[in-house]
Formats: structure tokens, sequence, C-alpha cells
């Protein structure tokens, strides 16, 4: 059993889409710096939950 919930979301540099897993305990109004997984630019992703919805916001980091 994953602790994990998978989510998608594009890539703010190249636009590809990119999959992560989103730890609902964790990870909820919490801004990470990842890189994305085609063009390794950094991303700033914050997961938020609104009701029982969850969503990823993505910029780029250097913006």
């Amino acid at each position: 059993m994953s602790l994990t919930t998978p989510m998608v979301f594009h890539c703010p540099y190249c636009m590809e889409p990119n999959e992560v897993g989103i730890d609902e305990t964790n990870d909820i109004d919490v801004m990470q710096v990842l890189d994305c997984q085609i063009c390794c630019q950094p991303i700033e992703m914050t997961v938020l939950e609104e009701g029982d919805t969850l969503s990823v916001h993505v910029e780029r980091e250097n913006d």
C-alpha cells in the first residue's frame, strides 16, 4: 500500500507532464523545490488543499 497520492503537473519551463507522489500528511501548504523530470530545471511546487481536493501549484524557481 502506497502512502503517497500520485499527481501530475506540467513543467513551467518545458510544459511537459511530470508525476509526483504527494504525502497528504506532510506536503500540504509546504513549498518544495524539485527538478523537472524532462528538462531538469528547478521548480517551486506547493500542494494546496481545497476541501477534499488537492491541487499542485508550480512556478519557475528563478522568477
